[in-house]
């Protein structure tokens, strides 16, 4: 999923952090509140603003940023 016209990184919003399509809600928020066991049914109800797509965002730029950060030390092996 291309999120890049969902989220949003503006430095005078929430100091910088990763927000949803303008709105003052983060990546992390959403990311947090999947984790805490809110479904997605749930999120968008709490918070009408926000729609099925910018989920689908969130966890896109998570995994995205996530495989930039991801490597495997050169010392380790193959096991």
């Amino acid at each position: 999923m291309d999120y890049s016209k969902i989220i949003t990184i503006e430095p005078g919003k929430r100091s910088g952090k990763p927000t949803i399509r303008g709105t003052r809600m983060t990546v992390t928020d959403v990311l947090e509140y999947l984790a805490g066991g809110m479904s997605e049914e749930e999120i968008l109800a709490d918070f009408p603003d926000l729609t099925a797509d910018d989920i689908k965002a969130c966890l896109a730029f998570a995994a995205d940023r996530e495989r930039k950060l991801a490597t495997i030390p050169e010392h380790e092996t193959a096991i």
